[in-house]
């Protein structure tokens, strides 16, 4: 088993919803218990709250101001599908924080992981589909505005589009984004990615890795990213409650191993997210376990095989 895996972690990442609701908010708290049964080390590392200031350079101030007050108009929190409570709301900041620490970090070490995020529903207006603000647009903006990076590439492979990601980030060419998903799932109106993969139905392990690979291996090239996050989505599960898709356990771990492989390849430092998995929270955490785990041992490897510490990252610009 390889080092302790580098894990931003926080009990409020798992507020409490009303009885009965969908999302699956203890699959958060499972988390950590899944990856010890795995047998999996992990460093632990506290997130910081994002300030409000990084969430409203990505979406409108005034929704801003109205989750941070816990003041979301019902129909915008109907979008979301969630309540946004003064504990929803210091989540999000939370979440955002832990994205924005693990890419940070992953510039110094080469990977790091947060146990939340990859909320991509969100958009420029407001919240949608589970997401209260979007931490991967939230990082990547910050990471480009204070010189972190010169370009940071999006590879979401939830079995969702990341539509919201793709309509704050289009036309930009410091924020490239990659969406792997399902043509027919939610949502119903694809937004416009700088380059959407959709799968059809019940797609299986072998060919969505086919369709995966030569589509992260052109941004890398074509883009030189100064760091990639990844939204590793679990609901590709063929036992997945909201997806479509078909990949098994092995699956799952195959396409977390091959970008990590492909990042390590491109000297390309990553942070990944948990993203999306619907259905028994226990459950559901051991597939993010899973991916976690997987990422973190093929980057390791990879990491073994060049003979040093960690894959160097380039300065932005390089």
């Amino acid at each position: 088993m390889d080092g302790a895996l580098p894990l931003f972690h926080h009990a409020d990442y798992a507020p409490s919803l009303p009885a009965g609701h969908r999302f699956p908010m203890s699959k958060y708290q499972a988390l950590l218990p899944a990856l010890a049964a795995a047998g999996q080390a992990v460093e632990r590392l506290d997130p910081p709250l994002m300030p409000p200031e990084w969430l409203m350079a990505v979406h409108d101030p005034i929704y801003v101001e109205a989750v941070l007050a816990a003041r979301v108009p019902p129909p915008i929190e109907r979008r979301i599908g969630i309540p946004v409570t003064p504990a929803v709301a210091r989540r999000t900041r939370l979440v955002a924080g832990g994205t924005f620490a693990a890419a940070v970090r992953a510039l110094e070490t080469g990977w790091a992981a947060n146990g939340a995020g990859g909320s991509h529903h969100a958009g420029p207006d407001g919240g949608a589909g589970y997401c209260v603000t979007n931490d991967l647009a939230i990082a990547a903006q910050r990471l480009v505005a204070e010189g972190h990076a010169g370009c940071v590439l999006v590879v979401d492979c939830d079995v969702h589009q990341g539509d919201g990601t793709a309509l704050i980030m289009a036309g930009r060419a410091d924020v490239i984004t990659l969406s792997v998903h399902a043509e027919k799932n939610f949502p119903a109106r694809k937004a416009r990615s700088h380059l959407d993969v959709g799968l059809p139905d019940g797609t299986r392990d072998d060919d969505y890795l086919a369709a995966l690979a030569p589509a992260l291996d052109a941004l890398l090239i074509r883009h030189r990213p100064d760091i990639v996050l990844h939204q590793a989505g679990v609901d590709v599960h063929a036992d997945d409650r909201l997806g479509r898709l078909a990949l098994s356990d092995a699956g799952i771990a195959a396409r977390e191993a091959l970008v990590a492989r492909a990042c390590a390849a491109a000297g390309v430092p990553m942070a990944v997210t948990l993203g999306g998995g619907y259905g028994d929270p226990a459950v559901v955490a051991a597939r993010h376990a899973l991916a976690l785990m997987a990422g973190w041992q093929a980057w390791c490897a990879a990491d073994r095989r060049a003979g040093e510490s960690a894959p160097a990252a380039r300065m932005p610009g390089e």
